[in-house]
């Protein structure tokens, strides 16, 4: 079957697309196929080829000697607890406790268990009836031993991520639920493709590429429909990805980037110190770029057709010139969300330098600062030249779509079918 020309139902606020609208826009698809399929099968043969086995990496095995064996974790309820000042000579003087706990599930579940917490566990709220998280070591001396492990969260982040499969379904509809759909399966890709193949040792740039490369070809047709507008987005999304990744590999390398900058890759370092780290740098400005490039890009790719199908006399360089009238705007804003965000997230790190005496520019080209600033800065520069390719390959093909050659695509097939047919 042909692609459809339109994406999951008709949108509400557009007026039905004549026969010829839905010809030029179904010739477009066919054309931007033949650059998308060799992408496509491309992607599949690096899924193939890096797709890493079932046996642990070393990583894994050196992260399992930290715990015990047959260590396991169990939800437990405070019954009672008693708060006692800790802390050593010289120091300031912290609340710790110590908690009676009921253990709700496992091979204890019904006993009563006596557990320290830490002045930091204590600092954050801990009450009678709360629940927490417990390690349990089955092989310890004088029978199982238990410790605290982690707040029990369970409740509030199930709550709040139905209160937002609701909202997303309720607002957006089909085309919400079919985001969601696509959000699973990116984690998937994410969780048993992209985070094994790292720990196993594969080049981080090829697998974040292929995850990345995968995730955006289901993501976006599923939550946008097989369609001119989408295809348009993901040619220009596909490149955005390309450009990131060369951009990435040159700054890690001219400023000589270690990627050991942070206490959750240091300690990774102990584990598997063979890894890549200035290559998880990379993967890092990759993946990070995924939703606003789809964004940026959904959005030009749709400006372009909706200006195309108003008056499909104009030329492409007219086209364009338009298009990018709205993709300008469009980066404007999009960098104030790159940087904020960053900056958002990076609050404590920014707050700890202001505590510091040094020079700003030392601080600014510290490995920790430096490494977040490329990351941004490589993302963004990707992020912006995403919206004139986007607006380019979607004013070429519209306007492509109405000229003999456009039609090439579609005969040829019509032709392959009639001999089959016979």
């Amino acid at each position: 079957m042909p692609p459809h020309s339109h994406s999951h139902g008709p949108d509400p606020d557009a007026p039905p697309p004549s026969p010829e609208t839905l010809t030029r826009r179904r010739r477009a698809v066919w054309l931007m196929l033949m650059l998308l399929v060799p992408v496509g099968l491309a992607t599949v043969v690096g899924l193939v080829v890096l797709w890493p086995g079932d046996e642990p990496t070393r990583a894994e095995e050196v992260a399992a000697t930290f715990l015990p064996a047959g260590t396991t974790y169990a939800d437990a309820r405070v019954v009672s607890l008693q708060t006692l000042p800790c802390g050593g000579e010289g120091t300031a003087q912290a609340t710790c406790a110590t908690a009676v706990v009921e253990v709700l599930e496992g091979e204890g579940a019904g006993e009563y268990q006596q557990v320290d917490l830490s002045a930091e566990v204590v600092a954050n709220g801990v009450a009678d009836g709360d629940t927490i998280v417990l390690t349990r070591d089955p092989g310890a001396e004088g029978g199982p031993n238990y410790q605290f492990s982690d707040f029990e969260r369970t409740t509030p982040m199930v709550v709040l991520a139905v209160v937002f499969a609701v909202v997303v379904g309720v607002v957006a509809r089909l085309r919400g639920l079919a985001a969601l759909v696509g959000l699973a399966f990116a984690f998937f890709v994410l969780l048993q493709f992209v985070l094994p193949a790292l720990l196993a040792g594969s080049s981080p740039t090829l697998v974040s590429l292929v995850g990345s490369s995968a995730i955006m070809f289901v993501v976006l047709y599923l939550a946008h429909g097989l369609s001119a507008r989408t295809t348009t987005a993901l040619v220009g999304t596909l490149f955005g990805l390309a450009l990131v990744t060369v951009l990435g590999s040159v700054a890690v390398d001219v400023a000589k980037l270690t990627g050991l900058t942070s206490e959750e890759t240091v300690q990774l370092a102990t584990f598997d110190p063979t890894l890549d780290f200035s290559g998880l740098v990379i993967a890092g400005v990759v993946v990070a770029g995924l939703g606003v490039l789809n964004d940026v890009t959904i959005t030009q790719a749709s400006a372009i057709w909706q200006l195309h199908e108003v008056d499909t006399a104009m030329g492409w360089r007219e086209l364009y010139r338009r298009g990018m009238a709205v993709g300008r705007d469009h980066i404007a804003s999009t960098v104030y969300t790159i940087v904020f965000a960053y900056a958002g997230a990076a609050l404590p790190l920014l707050l700890l330098f202001e505590v510091y005496t040094r020079p700003v520019g030392v601080t600014l080209t510290s490995a920790v600062v430096a490494e977040e600033v490329l990351r941004t800065l490589a993302g963004a520069i990707a992020l912006v030249l995403a919206v004139p390719v986007t607006t380019a390959v979607g004013a070429f093909f519209a306007t492509a779509a109405g000229t003999a050659a456009g039609a090439a695509p579609e005969r040829s097939l019509s032709s392959l079918r009639a001999r089959f047919a016979r």
